[in-house]
């Protein structure tokens, strides 16, 4: 009894299988158009600004170096500063540095007179070649000068600085 029972739900459960597949393979009705929408005139000539899309600028930007650009190179997110190591720091010259300023001789005598002009001032107290910019604090008026620029701006309808005081 227990194997015709299953026997009778194997052929149940596989009836409703190729009801469902063959449900699945029936065509679906093609939709119903759309209503027509009829627009004026006048609107039919301009595009409303809603339906216009424009897309940002794009710019194409050549890469710093000479290297081939690789998509899968890592890029390092964080972006380094100028340093104390990075201000002492100089490189040794190139080749044709080397060449264009003389050879390695006349470089060194160039480094050493720097060098000598530099004990010089030292010894002697002068200044240094290159000199850090030193503001100056703004001029001042005299009374006089004030009175008088004060008499100019109420000849003129007034002026910034006046209007404030």
């Amino acid at each position: 009894m227990a194997v015709a029972r299953r026997e009778l739900q194997g052929a149940l459960l596989a009836g409703m299988m190729l009801a469902v597949t063959a449900h699945a393979q029936q065509a679906a009705p093609p939709p119903e158009p759309a209503p027509a929408i009829e627009v004026p005139a006048a609107d039919a000539a301009a595009p409303s600004q809603g339906a216009v899309t424009t897309l940002g600028e794009v710019r194409a930007i050549k890469p710093d170096d000479d290297e081939p650009l690789d998509l899968y190179r890592f890029k390092n997110p964080v972006k380094f500063g100028d340093n104390r190591f990075s201000r002492d720091w100089s490189e040794p010259p190139s080749p044709e540095q080397v060449s264009l300023s003389g050879g390695y001789i006349m470089m060194g005598v160039v480094k050493g007179l720097t060098a000598a002009g530099k004990g010089l001032n030292k010894l002697t107290g002068g200044p240094d070649q290159i000199q850090a910019a030193i503001a100056r604090p703004p001029p001042e008026l005299s009374a006089e000068q004030q009175r008088r620029a004060l008499q100019f701006c109420e000849q003129q309808d007034g002026c910034g600085a006046s209007a404030g005081k």
